[in-house]
């Protein structure tokens, strides 16, 4: 168990760390679009910068299931990386399909990157949510502005 911990903590925690810069790197370019077209309006550019989030923020988990099957990989686990891959992406997903399975020693790997995909993915709902609630709140600003005389 310690050993699973030891291998499996530092990937969480880049993984961590990666998100975070995936939603910095995201909000920022969000904000900075936003505000740098602020007279140019269009249900397209909404529709584009929420499409811009969404894939980011999947770029950004997708990254994180390679990096998970890596480290299987690198434990001898799987013989090929697609299989490692589809591995990491069912325990990230928390789907638990069972159908493929690690060998009892690194077992423990799999619940700990389901607990950080849950969370991955909490944060990418979060930030999509943002981006949502702004685009509602910009297009409500911009219908009282026109009901004014």
């Amino acid at each position: 168990m310690l050993l699973n911990l030891l291998a499996g903590l530092p990937v969480m925690l880049f993984c961590l760390l990666m998100q975070a810069v995936f939603v910095t790197l995201c909000l920022r370019y969000y904000v900075h679009f936003r505000h740098a077209q602020p007279s140019y309006e269009s249900q397209w550019l909404n529709i584009l910068l929420l499409s811009m989030v969404m894939l980011l923020m999947m770029l950004g988990n997708f990254v994180q299931i390679a990096i998970w099957a890596t480290l299987f990989m690198l434990l001898n686990e799987f013989d090929q990386f697609a299989t490692a891959l589809y591995h990491s992406a069912v325990n990230f997903a928390t789907l638990g399909y069972g159908d493929i399975i690690m060998s009892s020693r690194w077992r423990l790997l799999g619940p700990l990157e389901a607990a950080n995909g849950i969370l991955m993915f909490g944060v990418s709902t979060a930030v999509m949510t943002a981006a949502v609630m702004d685009v509602i709140k910009h297009n409500m600003d911009r219908l009282r502005q026109r009901e004014r005389p």
